[in-house]
């Protein structure tokens, strides 16, 4: 039987140490960590997500400043509005929420936020300083997924990996964490032939394909570590709705460990959010004392 990853235990955890900082960081400057969380146009699943990490900000004492701005807003208006959150001193990170309305470039967007306060580790300094080893941001998903493989794996050297998926956001930051780890690593895609062959090889798996059961138990290899990023809503043949991965986990019983959807991936992402908000803090710190 497989060990299922509790992802939102690991992530109360994080969120307690998460929160002594804070109190650490009141007590030594007299000013909370402050995230500002912009909002552009009505997506639902946008209005959960914002809602959800504007709640853990307040359980982790951290201070949530929300814009909420038209769908209508020119990106003019919000290179405006990220502009001024570059410049306030409160505000220690900045979170875009994507997507955005159509007419708004987002890497231009995405670009304008400074790498110092860019607690999604999405900007392209972020993104250089990952891959060549040098600190910088990381993007909350991976991170959150690399805590996750941790609770089970101790040494990853020589480890096979396989990363389906090869997103900015997921695929491509997590493989060149698990590179650090000297890890070797096989990153897949759409067009990746044999998929399965490739997949049974892997001692560890990380799905983020968006693509619902797409990974079935005979792709798993006995002993191996899988993590789920997938998260998709789909119908049953009787007309009801459920969440699922992008795994078959009733099929990976043979597996070492899995993450669960939900309850995996996705509390750690908003707890490793929180994180990356008092580290970009403790960063701001110590630039204005050096």
């Amino acid at each position: 039987m497989a060990q299922i990853i509790d992802g939102k235990a690991m992530a109360r955890a994080l969120t307690e140490r998460t929160a002594d900082e804070v109190r650490q960081i009141v007590a030594e400057t007299g000013t909370p960590p402050g995230l500002a969380v912009v909002l552009v146009g009505n997506d639902p699943a946008s209005e959960v997500y914002v809602g959800r990490k504007i709640a853990q900000c307040r359980k982790a004492g951290i201070v949530s400043f929300e814009h909420r701005m038209p769908a209508t807003t020119a990106e003019g208006e919000l290179h405006a509005l990220i502009d001024q959150l570059n410049a306030d001193p409160a505000v220690h990170g900045i979170l875009v929420q994507l997507p955005l309305p159509a007419g708004i470039d987002a890497a231009r967007v995405l670009d304008r936020i400074s790498p110092l306060k860019d607690v999604d580790g999405f900007h392209p300094v972020n993104v250089g300083r990952l891959s060549t080893g040098t600190g910088g941001l990381v993007p909350c998903t991976p991170l959150g997924i690399m805590m996750l493989l941790d609770s089970v794996i101790d040494d990853y050297r020589g480890l096979n990996a396989v990363v389906i998926g090869k997103s900015n956001i997921v695929g491509k930051p997590v493989s060149m964490l698990l590179l650090e780890r000297e890890a070797t690593v096989t990153v897949t895609h759409i067009e990746t032939r044999d998929l399965p062959d490739v997949a049974r090889k892997a001692d560890i798996i990380v799905a983020a394909a968006g693509a619902p059961q797409l990974v079935r138990g005979y792709w798993v290899k006995p002993g191996a570590v899988v993590i789920d990023v997938g998260i998709t809503r789909v119908t049953d043949h009787d007309g009801s709705s459920k969440i699922v991965g992008d795994c078959a986990t009733h099929e990976l019983e043979h597996a070492r460990a899995v993450t669960p959807v939900p309850g995996g991936v996705g509390p750690m992402t908003i707890a490793c959010l929180l994180a990356n908000t008092v580290r970009a803090a403790r960063i701001a710190s110590a630039s204005s004392n050096a």
